[in-house]
């Protein structure tokens, strides 16, 4: 009888269990495909989007490829260019360069010239007053010599060589007239005959300047030595000496050498020509002209 009731309660319970189940799984269906049609949506929308990045970022590739071929063309025209203006620059700057040096040397030749001439002009005046001298001397009445009966006659006396003033104008105007050979011997003869005239160290440092055009470089650095050791307080020759001792050891080789000879111009006469040129020797060597570099060498 129980379980008559049971199984009656159970059949009427199970459509209303069976129906309530049924709503249930429909609208669960029902949200699961909403959900599907959401995820959809978003899958679309993510495809668009991200075809859309990749294409941007394609693009900003392509571009940065071209920039960089862009830059290093750029590069490479400038470099070009740069070489070419190097080329352009060097060349007049060195030809430059090379007619400073050129001027320079004329220039220094120019003041020996007129310190020549300053010389010659005192010696000049020094000869006036001892012809003045002379004059008065003569005009002043000589005593008789005394009666040398049965003396013998004098011997005749060599020739005497001539002026010093004589022997250095006639020098210095062959050395200018391109007379080497003739000047050189001229000079010489003027330090051999007056060894302490006023125009001595100018003819000994002419001597070595000769010998240097004419390239002998050995005989030129002995002249040079010359005007050093004999005429040291000269301050017009000595500086020019010391600078042209330097230029002929350059010739020689012997760069160190030639280094320490025009530091050592720039050390005793800072304020001369020949320090100024020896300052631009220097530079031309890619050498520093102070003191300092001098004595750390």
């Amino acid at each position: 009888m129980k379980l008559r009731r049971l199984i009656l309660a159970v059949l009427f319970v199970f459509p209303v269990i069976c129906s309530a189940a049924s709503k249930e799984i429909v609208e669960l269906q029902r949200d699961v495909a909403q959900l599907q049609d959401q995820v959809r949506t978003l899958q679309s929308a993510f495809d668009i989007k991200i075809g859309a990045l990749t294409v941007l970022v394609q693009q900003s590739v392509d571009a940065a490829n071209k920039a960089n071929t862009a830059i290093a063309g750029l590069q490479g025209g400038i470099q070009e260019q740069m070489r070419q203006q190097g080329k352009e620059v060097g060349v007049p700057v060195a030809t430059l360069g090379t007619k400073i040096d050129e001027m320079a040397n004329n220039f220094q030749q120019v003041q020996n010239s007129m310190a020549d001439v300053t010389s010659r002009l005192g010696a000049l005046e020094q000869q006036m007053k001892d012809l003045s001298n002379a004059v008065r001397t003569m005009q002043t009445p000589v005593a008789p010599p005394p009666s040398t009966t049965g003396a013998s006659s004098p011997a005749p006396t060599a020739s005497a060589p001539p002026s010093g003033d004589m022997l250095y104008t006639n020098a210095n105007r062959d050395r200018l007239g391109g007379k080497l050979d003739l000047a050189l011997q001229e000079f010489t003869e003027y330090v051999k005959y007056y060894p302490d005239g006023s125009l001595a160290p100018a003819s000994q440092f002419w001597i070595g300047n000769i010998y240097f055009t004419q390239g002998d470089y050995d005989n030129a650095l002995k002249a040079f030595d010359m005007v050093l050791e004999r005429f040291p307080a000269n301050n017009t020759k000595a500086p020019d000496a010391l600078y042209w001792k330097g230029k002929t050891l350059l010739k020689l080789g012997k760069r160190t050498a030639a280094a320490t000879q025009f530091h050592e111009v720039v050390r005793k006469y800072s304020g001369s020509e020949a320090a100024a040129n020896a300052r631009l020797q220097l530079k031309q060597m890619g050498l520093s002209s102070s003191t300092s570099a001098s004595r750390k060498r």
